[in-house]
């Protein structure tokens, strides 16, 4: 090949990786349902870590953490986890048992994801949260994890359109101005995005680290709020890179079903 053909592949190929590399990073805590009617006994979960909208899956190694809070205790599951792919890639899966009426929030402590092209490490504290058997008492508690979002709406039982509101805190505090990244996991891979800039929503929160965003699509919608941690960790060629600490919730939209009739 001539230089000049060289030239256009290298090119196009710098295009296409810098293209990949603005997607967003979301890790993902999705069940099968986020809520449990009385004729349901259980249901199944996905950890992961992708682009969702794109369906562009990472592999997730084990995660530190993956636990369930509910009537004031925690359990650590991460031993119930087994490995599965999603996206082509490693993810993990597990099942949950529900055997009262409770409100159960589920969250993630992932081992930190080095990402080469920008030269960090990501660490998503990741949560969903289910009510089971009508009781909504308690979707709203913090966790005290690093860096987390509490919903200010209740986070089920809400149809697609309806506006979502949560407060970002960041080592258990508001974090005023906080850049929140939202996007929609487009399970099956049915929509394109009018352009890039639509396969990611972003949203400044107040003073108070409060933020509102309205989902027009049913479905899994997640929120990502990003912060650089104060502390570093080697990359695997032993440098000390920063810290990108995300505080990520997962909330799912009914479709309207319409009149009885």
């Amino acid at each position: 090949m001539n230089n000049r053909t060289n030239l256009l592949l290298l090119t196009t190929t710098l295009i296409i990786l810098s293209a990949q590399n603005c997607l967003a990073h979301f890790g993902m805590v999705i069940p099968n349902q986020n809520i449990i009617t009385q004729e349901q006994k259980s249901t199944q979960f996905t950890l992961a870590f992708a682009h969702p909208f794109e369906n562009g899956g990472m592999d997730l190694q084990k995660p530190k953490t993956f636990s369930v809070t509910s009537h004031g205790q925690t359990t650590d599951l991460t031993e119930t986890l087994q490995p599965a792919t999603f996206m082509e890639h490693r993810s993990w899966t597990t099942s949950f048992s529900f055997k009262k009426p409770g409100v159960y929030l589920f969250a993630m402590t992932p081992v930190p994801y080095w990402e080469p092209a920008e030269d960090l490490s990501i660490i998503h504290y990741t949560k969903t949260i289910i009510g089971a058997h009508g009781d909504d008492e308690g979707w709203n508690i913090p966790l005290g994890l690093p860096t987390e979002i509490i919903p200010l709406l209740r986070p089920f039982g809400n149809y697609a359109g309806n506006s979502f509101t949560g407060q970002v805190l960041l080592n258990g505090k508001p974090a005023p101005g906080a850049e929140v990244e939202v996007e929609f996991y487009d399970e099956g891979n049915k929509f394109l995005a009018p352009s890039d800039y639509h396969i990611t929503q972003v949203i400044k929160a107040d003073g108070n680290g409060v933020f509102n965003f309205t989902c027009p699509q049913p479905g899994w919608w997640g929120f990502a709020a990003l912060n650089e941690a104060n502390y570093t960790i080697k990359n695997p060629s032993g440098q000390e890179k920063g810290v990108e600490i995300g505080a990520v919730l997962w909330i799912y939209l009914d479709q309207y079903s319409g009149s009885r009739k």
